[in-house]
């Protein structure tokens, strides 16, 4: 066992000593040392369970023959974060995430871990940690948090942010944004829709590294601490049968996530994840292959914000080996893949029943051909773009405007709530992407603001940055390359006419070559925003959009 190196032999007495002073017994040194890595806080209400998660997973790994030992890792929640500096901070705490649960693991050598995460960055964060440690690790999250209710219509947190652009649009009084206040967010756990922290959880279940439920049984039900349970008790079983997480994210399994991605209709940062675990991985994971998955994968999900269902409503109707089980009779996943289950994608999907054929929609009867995400590329965005086609209005699939530019987050708001964006136009929101921003900050704030002034369906938005998974409408995001080193997007002028085709997957500036490069000529770059700390670090660091935003050494 690699925990040997710490506990046995007389050269190791000293690291003995460390543990007796931890109150470990010498029974408990000659187990397996699991390390807990739990990403318990006060702050995120995704997180704010997590030690009841913790406690059951222990009691798993004790039961099975385990010695248990918590270790912390950091979260941050993006809707706290949201529209403020904060923000910046978000994607990359996923980097620091991974780089900390490494240094964890390797400097206490353990034999095995459990990932505890739930919200946004630190799901992916420790998906990068397990594929770069590679020891047997299961992982299970937190759940998601039940909808909320508002005179009997179920609600979220994307209906809260939305109810504000309702307000400033004077659709809505102070009052009644009070009583969404109150009521959009009920319980502990991650949001309720198929926002990002969910979508990277059911893609866990995907993956093949959390157990059944893991992506969709509410933080609130006893379920979730048998689930637990059994993932402490699976890690051993892992271990003692040496399934490492290599063995299980492979280049087929990243495919299947890709194919279910668009399925369940996944936050379009997932397409900035999967590529960043990938990586960890060893696998290229080339964002190019996305639209042929997505060209053969019907959309059988419409969850918020797309749709009027939850993730708990998909629970009900049986998760995500359901949908699976579905896509399945298309040939469409590889059922070889190995699990943390010690079985195979096929034998865990196997006589698994949809059982409620509205929230998970047969292949027959899908609600769309093609998948949820699809990749744009055209001058405005040489490398990639990307758009949550699902959630986008019908009328916008094909839309002519002209430009709204803005340099930042702040100006766009400004515009949007003064009154000074009308129908048909084409808001763009550049230096917001990995280095320019820096940390490519999410638009849930202009995105809900149009959707709640009434705009949703006739008013397009365009940024280097990214959108929450509780964004809709025709959004789209990760502008590559990005305005900070000289795209396409930092030479769009106001008025200028964009050109979006989501169907065919275009997204044209329509201007001349020659006016683009005397442009091109013209330009300077813009001044960094931050010069110090972290946030420099990570712009000096960062790779493209179309990279996964990973850090390059």
């Amino acid at each position: 066992m690699k925990s040997d190196s710490v506990k046995k032999g007389m050269q190791q007495a000293p690291h003995r000593s460390l543990f007796h002073a931890l109150g470990m017994t010498e029974e408990e040194m000659e187990k397996p040392l699991i390390g807990i890595v739990s990403s318990y806080n006060e702050i995120v209400p995704g997180h704010m369970n997590l030690d009841k998660i913790t406690a059951a997973v222990k009691m798993g790994v004790a039961m099975a023959g385990g010695n248990p030992v918590m270790v912390p890792a950091i979260a941050v929640c993006d809707g706290i974060a949201m529209g403020h500096i904060g923000m910046k901070y978000s994607l990359v705490t996923r980097d620091l995430v991974a780089d900390s649960t490494e240094c964890l693991a390797r400097a206490h050598a353990f034999d095995a871990l459990v990932m505890i995460p739930n919200c946004d960055k630190n799901v992916p964060g420790l998906l990068m940690a397990a594929a770069r440690i590679n020891v047997p690790t299961v992982f299970v999250s937190g759940g998601p948090m039940l909808a909320g209710r508002v005179h009997g219509h179920r609600t979220s947190l994307s209906s809260m942010f939305e109810a504000v652009g309702a307000y400033t649009a004077g659709k809505m009084t102070e009052e009644e944004v009070k009583e969404y206040e109150q009521s959009a967010c009920p319980t502990c756990g991650s949001c309720s829709g198929m926002y990002t922290a969910n979508s990277m959880n059911c893609l866990t279940e995907v993956l093949g590294m959390g157990l059944r439920g893991n992506g969709t049984i509410p933080a609130v039900y006893s379920d979730r601490i048998k689930l637990a349970k059994h993932a402490g008790m699976a890690v051993m079983d892992m271990l003692e049968k040496d399934i490492r997480p290599r063995d299980i994210m492979t280049e087929k399994s990243f495919r299947n996530a890709l194919v279910m991605d668009m399925a369940l209709g996944c936050s379009t940062n997932s397409m900035l994840h999967l590529p960043a675990i990938a990586h960890e991985a060893g696998i290229d994971l080339n964002l190019e292959i996305a639209n042929e998955i997505s060209n053969k994968t019907p959309n059988l999900c419409h969850l918020a914000p797309a749709g009027p269902t939850y993730i708990e409503d998909l629970h009900e109707a049986g998760g995500i080996y359901a949908v699976m089980n579905e896509i399945s009779k298309l040939g469409l996943l590889d059922l070889d893949c190995m699990t943390v289950t010690g079985k195979t994608v096929g034998e865990n999907i196997k006589n698994c029943v949809n059982r409620n054929p509205e929230v998970i929609r047969t292949v027959e009867n899908p609600y769309s051909k093609t998948g949820g995400i699809a990749i744009l590329k055209g001058n405005l965005a040489p490398d990639t773009a990307v758009v949550k086609r699902s959630a986008v209005a019908p009328e916008m699939l094909k839309h002519e405007g002209p430009a709204r530019v803005f340099d930042c987050e702040e100006d766009a708001i400004e515009a949007i709530k003064g009154g000074k964006i009308v129908a048909g136009d084409v808001v763009v929101i550049r230096y917001e992407g990995p280095k320019g921003g820096p940390g490519m900050r999410e638009m849930l704030n202009p995105t809900s603001a149009i959707a709640g002034m009434g705009l949703g369906s006739t008013v397009a938005l365009i940024t280097d940055g990214r959108f929450s998974g509780a964004s809709r409408g025709a959004s789209i995001g990760h502008a590559c390359p990005e305005a900070a080193v000289g795209g396409p997007i930092a030479l769009v002028e106001e008025g200028d006419i964009i050109s979006i085709d989501i169907d065919n997957c275009k997204l044209d500036l329509l201007v001349s070559d020659e006016e683009m490069a005397a442009r091109k000529e013209k330009w300077q770059p813009r001044k960094p925003q931050v010069t110090t700390g972290y946030l420099a670090r990570y712009a000096a660091m960062a790779a493209p959009a179309s990279r996964g935003a990973i850090l390059e050494v």
